[in-house]
């Protein structure tokens, strides 16, 4: 497959843009070679410089549930163009998405937009330690929540320990508040509650984690989180930016049958635009400026082109229920994949909620990022870069959970098993 022109392009963006891209995934620094330029989209297909189509298992990183170019947000988009592309002022878009989200997910009376995940993360920490009056925030190894300096850490020598900081320009003194322990552990969850329950503000957790594949939280873990947040007096905020209208219209929590305190939420609620939103109760929500005293702001927070594409995602996937069409080719697709590696003498792991899931090179199941740090990536790179040469375009790393929107097809789903079966042969 020619990608000459990907390549001379990536080579000057390069010289413009730290190592050429604007977010570190897009790099392929997880599965080595030259990204992929793209210049269009349209459904199921991302169409590179180059003229080559690739099967999109990514989706602009899960935003794109409908597949891209989807009429009703085309429509939606244009209509909005048409009248301005940011005002600076409340728009009755804002009241039209926000709405949506209050009316889809039980556990949010109050919502603020804002215009990424990361910001709606940061900023239901900062709301969670300004309603408590406490310091104290406790996150799980393996899941990702954005690049808040405060919550960009790695644990510390035990699960009772404070973190330290993973990245460079951030500070012990911002990880210092920080509690990081292993994902579905109920003990050391309890642990940390024995030893610093008074102290803390809330626990931020992924119900289902995308960033070290596709993980969920078992119901034990996501009951044992709510029960001791709540006998504590700490919030319990569920980050929903990935599950969030993902795998069911409710998002995540419904699936779990668990009412956080605050949620976070983005990509599929901008459908396909920058945005994010936190919300919750209204009693929290109310500690929120101009109401309370806990600050954030946003010049283009709610701006009408993102409020636009978002709420005709929400009512096109409200009014049209797409979630069995979506949970049968997720399994087809998940079947077809299992099926493949088995076939090939491959040791697989393979996990899956609705139409995001992750074929781990792993034996045994992924519950925490201790068992997928032990995953063959270089396996996974081989079979990654197989796929590309097919025309199959997969999330560039192990640790990352692939998308099926409501654009593939029966044919792509089988042409995109038939094309893992030829590469996961020639690992073996």
């Amino acid at each position: 497959m020619d990608r000459s022109l990907s390549e001379s392009l990536f080579a000057r963006a390069q010289q413009l843009m730290p190592g050429g891209v604007n977010s570190p995934a897009r790099a392929f620094g997880a599965v080595g070679g030259t990204p992929i330029i793209f210049e269009r989209a349209d459904g199921s297909f991302l169409y590179d410089v180059d003229g080559n189509r690739y099967i999109d298992y990514i989706g602009s990183w899960g935003p794109m549930i409908l597949g891209h170019r989807h009429p009703a947000v085309l429509e939606a988009l244009e209509s909005a163009l048409a009248r301005g592309t940011s005002f600076g002022a409340p728009t009755p878009g804002e009241n039209e998405l926000a709405e949506l989200i209050i009316e889809a997910v039980a556990s949010v009376e109050k919502v603020r937009l804002v215009n990424s995940g990361t910001e709606a993360t940061m900023s239901a920490v900062r709301l969670a330690r300004g309603y408590t009056g406490r310091d104290l925030i406790v996150k799980f190894a393996g899941n990702y929540h954005g690049h808040v300096d405060s919550l960009l850490v790695a644990a510390g020598s035990s699960a009772a320990t404070l973190s330290v900081p993973n990245s460079p320009g951030v500070t012990a003194g911002t990880s210092q508040d920080t509690l990081v322990l292993e994902f579905n552990d109920c003990q050391a969850l309890e642990e940390a509650f024995a030893s610093h329950g008074d102290q803390i503000a809330g626990v931020i957790m992924e119900p289902i984690v995308g960033n070290m594949g596709c993980v969920p939280a078992s119901s034990e873990f996501a009951q044992a989180v709510r029960q001791l947040t709540a006998d504590a007096g700490a919030l319990l905020i569920m980050d929903e930016v990935m599950t969030g209208f993902r795998v069911a219209y409710g998002g995540a929590q419904s699936l779990l049958q668990i009412a956080p305190d605050l949620t976070t939420m983005g990509k599929i609620v901008g459908g396909g635009m920058p945005i994010g939103a936190y919300g919750g109760r209204a009693d929290i929500m109310d500690h929120v400026l101009p109401v309370g005293k806990v600050f954030q702001a946003g010049t283009l927070s709610g701006n009408p082109i993102a409020t636009a594409a978002g709420s005709a995602t929400l009512k096109t996937l409200r009014d049209e229920n797409p979630y069995p069409q979506l949970e049968s080719q997720g399994a087809k697709l998940a079947d077809g994949l299992a099926a493949a590696a088995s076939a090939a003498g491959i040791p697989h792991q393979l996990q899956r909620v609705g139409s995001m899931m992750t074929l781990f090179f792993h034996t045994g199941p992924i519950d925490g990022w201790e068992q997928a740090a032990l995953c063959n990536t270089e396996q996974f790179s081989r079979y990654f870069w197989g796929l590309m040469d097919r025309g199959v375009y997969m999330p560039c790393s192990q640790y990352e959970a692939l998308f099926v929107s409501t654009a593939h097809s029966d044919e792509d789903i089988e042409q995109t098993i038939q094309a893992a079966g030829e590469v996961l042969a020639s690992l073996s």
